[in-house]
């Protein structure tokens, strides 16, 4: 066992008694909310027991803490996730979200020149939703050729064939959420005056 882990485990029983005490309970009253004898809560505060999940998940639910909080688990660094851009045929793709399957979240920025490709729409497995950020967007759906401009969404079923570039020489920014097939964009809201 290495020492940070070992001294995580040793730092439980002080913290245990710290909490109790500022609940204001005895061992006898932590045993009833937890369903853990008194003697177990007894060694696990002095350090002659391991905490296990089966101790520690009733303690944090009677104290309404997090786990880590129990444990005084380490910080586990800067949770910041640093994509990489992508560039494809003249397009910056940013990916928003990092993990394979469900929803995976892309800005896409279309730099301000001329369009000069042909469109080739595609179609593939997924269910898309575009939302124009700024710009104008050009969007081919099957048979219809639509302009979106910021602030629009549009939605469908990639099995469409479907292609997507700038509508003139300006830049243009969207978002694009890509999911799977089936999948349906669901916003509910309430109005609360």
């Amino acid at each position: 066992m290495d020492d940070d882990f070992e001294a995580v485990l040793t730092a439980v029983g002080p913290r245990l008694r710290k909490l109790r005490a500022e609940a204001d309970l005895t061992l006898g009253a932590l045993s009833e909310l937890t369903g853990v004898s008194v003697s177990t809560l007894s060694r696990l505060e002095s350090g002659q027991r391991k905490p296990g999940l089966d101790l520690l998940l009733p303690l944090a639910r009677a104290y309404g803490r997090a786990l880590d909080d129990l444990v005084g688990a380490p910080e586990v660094g800067d949770p910041r996730v640093y994509p990489r851009p992508m560039r494809r045929d003249g397009l910056t793709v940013l990916p928003l979200t990092r993990r394979p399957g469900g929803l995976q979240a892309f800005k896409h920025i279309l730099p301000g020149e001329p369009n000069d490709r042909t469109p080739t729409p595609r179609s593939h497995e997924g269910y898309h939703w575009l939302y124009v950020l700024s710009g104008r967007l050009r969007v081919i759906l099957g048979d219809q050729d639509l302009v979106l401009t910021a602030g629009e969404v549009a939605e469908f079923d990639t099995h469409l064939p479907h292609w997507f570039g700038n509508a003139d020489q300006r830049p243009a920014e969207f978002l694009s959420i890509l999911g799977p097939q089936g999948e349906r964009f669901h916003v509910r809201a309430s109005y609360r005056p």
